[in-house]
């Protein structure tokens, strides 16, 4: 009898060490299953910032520059979440802005502003006033000035005319610093252009450069220049055309510092615009000028000395020889 019950306990025991275990399995899967439902749902969350991002950014990207105020604020109001990354990816055309104190136009973009006001390369105050706002410093806004006023001799001889702006800063991260290099020249007949030979016609260049600590006589240069381009000609009540587009490239050196960081910066500027002024000239005044040429002229104007007559004349001369 007394093996009989101890049989009867042993297995009653063992029963209950079953059911332990089994519970202890259904704890464990049940918070397996939850980690994944967690790491799969952040993970569609991670994916659906990504293809929202990527939608977003190729949807500007085919923005002229004249709308791309209003997409991009059609944009946020479709995507508030993403409004902070959106503002600091998408290139905006130039804003222009008064320094009451130093009685000269400077130029906004994301890098001199702080909440809703903008710092002034000239006077290094902020529009609307601004008691905490970020400031350089001392050694960057010595270094700021004298870009300023090198980069605007540079925007009169070769711009004749326009708006610049140079803003350096201090980034978050690593060592060095950051500078942004900005022109806005305004080719309409009443705006800042010399010649004034368009009705309208923006050209807005941001050059932003990133320079490395200086390592052995060498720092390590970053720069990424955006040109956005828009005009508008009209040479009859009847007949006008506008054409606008904007193009990106960048560009990295290790270059020895010897001769300071205004020098390198200034002469890799330089060499980018005109890749970008090249670039420009081939991909949008070269495939406008092929369509163009290409159009058939309406039958009204189609004369003995129009390109069209002249070519049909030179197909019928060619038809006779060969007869």
């Amino acid at each position: 009898m007394q093996v009989g019950r101890l049989r009867m306990q042993a297995a009653e025991e063992g029963g209950r060490e079953r059911e332990r275990v089994k519970e202890r399995e259904t704890k464990r899967r049940d918070i397996l299953f939850v980690r994944a439902g967690e790491h799969s749902e952040k993970h569609q969350r991670r994916i659906g910032v990504r293809v929202a991002m990527e939608a977003a950014m190729d949807l500007m990207r085919r923005m002229p520059p004249t709308q791309v105020d209003t997409a991009l604020s059609s944009l946020l109001l479709l995507l508030p979440q993403y409004s902070s990354e959106l503002l600091s990816r998408v290139d905006q055309p130039l804003q222009v802005a008064w320094d009451a104190e130093c009685l000269k136009h400077y130029l906004l973009c994301d890098y001199n502003r702080d909440g809703d006001s903008y710092r002034s390369p000239w006077s290094c105050k902020y529009f609307p006033s601004l008691e905490d706002g970020a400031q350089p410093s001392d050694q960057l806004r010595k270094l700021e000035v004298e870009a300023n006023e090198i980069f605007a001799i540079y925007r009169d001889q070769y711009y004749e005319g326009g708006i610049s702006s140079v803003y350096l800063w201090e980034p978050e991260i690593g060592g060095g610093f950051a500078a942004c290099f900005l022109i806005k020249k305004d080719g309409s007949e009443d705006g800042q252009g010399r010649r004034g030979l368009l009705q309208h016609g923006l050209w807005d260049a941001i050059h932003v450069l990133e320079v490395g600590e200086e390592d052995e006589g060498l720092a390590h240069y970053r720069l990424t220049s955006t040109v956005m381009l828009s005009f508008t000609t009209k040479d009859a009540p009847s007949v006008s055309f506008s054409l606008s587009g904007s193009i990106t490239r960048e560009m990295q050196a290790d270059l020895s510092v010897a001769e300071g960081h205004l020098t390198n910066m200034g002469r890799m500027i330089e060499e980018m615009e005109g890749k970008l002024r090249n670039g420009l000239d081939q991909v949008y005044f070269g495939k406008t000028k092929e369509v163009v040429f290409t159009l058939r002229e309406p039958l009204g104007s189609l004369t003995a000395t129009s390109a069209t007559g002249q070519s049909l004349q030179q197909v019928v001369m060619d038809d006779i020889l060969r007869k």
